[in-house]
């Protein structure tokens, strides 16, 4: 009678959620106030003109406008919003 011995249990096969980090609004996107422009885990992206960190280091902006992009010092960046000017800037904000 032939049988085959049952194999063994993997320990293998697990992976954790992934957390969702990085830019949610690029360079020369048009964001409204309270837009979340970056998700990170300290403090690689620095807050400029036009916007706020939050306590987990989220870059988000406080006032309506274009996002702008620009390097702070040789291993960290900045991030900023200008405000845009005219009527049609505003609608594009809204949508």
């Amino acid at each position: 009678m032939a049988h085959k011995k049952a194999g063994g249990t993997s320990r293998n096969g697990r992976d954790s959620v992934g957390q969702r980090l990085g830019i949610k609004a690029g360079d020369g996107q048009v964001v409204s106030a309270g837009a979340i422009i970056v998700r990170q885990r300290g403090m690689t992206f620095l807050p400029g003109a036009g916007t706020g960190l939050g306590g987990d280091y989220t870059v988000f902006a406080t006032t309506a406008g274009r996002v702008k992009f620009e390097h702070a010092r040789k291993d960290k960046k900045r991030v900023r919003v200008e405000p845009l000017n005219g009527e049609t800037g505003a609608a594009e904000a809204q949508a």
